[in-house]
This record gives C-alpha cells, sequence and structure tokens, in this order.
C-alpha cells in the first residue's frame, strides 16, 4: 500500500513568496550600490576639480606672499618719504624763524 502524503500548497506559496521576496531585495541591493557608485564617481570628479581650485588658490596666495615680500618698491618709497620729511623739517624751521621775527616787528609796530 503506498500512501501519498496530501500537498500542502501553502508550504509552496511560502516558498514563492521568500523567492520573490529575495529577488526583491537584491535588486534594490543592486540598485542602492549603482546609485553609490555613481555618487561615488561624481564626489571624486568634484573633488579633483575642487582640490585643483584650491591648488590654483595656494599658488596665487603663494605669488602674493613673494610680491609682499618684496621691498625694493617699499625701500624706494621709504626713502622718498624721508626726504619729503626733510625737506618738511626745513619748512618748519624757516616758518618757526620768520613768524619769531615777525612776532618781534609787530610787538613794536604801532597800531591803530
Amino acid at each position: 500500500m503506498v500512501t501519498i502524503i496530501p500537498v500542502n500548497w501553502l508550504i509552496y506559496l511560502a516558498l514563492i513568496l521568500s523567492f520573490f521576496a529575495v529577488a526583491a531585495a537584491l535588486a534594490f541591493v543592486a540598485v542602492r550600490a549603482l546609485q553609490a557608485w555613481r555618487a561615488l564617481k561624481r564626489l571624486r570628479s568634484h573633488l579633483a576639480n575642487e582640490l585643483g581650485s584650491l591648488a590654483d588658490l595656494a599658488e596665487r596666495t603663494a605669488e602674493n606672499a613673494a610680491r609682499r615680500t618684496d621691498t625694493a618698491e617699499l625701500d624706494g618709497a621709504l626713502s622718498r618719504l624721508r626726504v619729503g620729511l626733510a625737506r618738511f623739517a626745513v619748512l618748519r624751521a624757516a616758518l618757526h624763524e620768520v613768524t619769531g621775527t615777525f612776532g618781534r616787528f609787530t610787538a613794536v609796530y604801532p597800531r591803530k
């Protein structure tokens, strides 16, 4: 006597549903991995661009610093300033002398 065990279709339904769930999960993981890969590629390209602009800014800053430390122009301006201050000192001394002389003159000059 051969007995056939009755088939429980709920078990097959559960197996089919679990297969579709695993397939959907794998598809979801694949899509997310592809998105992550694309985001990584974009990040690398943006990072390369930003590092290039940062290098340009650093180069410009170094050039500006080199120009700022070049004191030839500053030394020339300082020597011209010293000449101007010496002339001003001579003129101030002459004005002080004239004012002193004119003050003594007005002390004895009769007024109305």
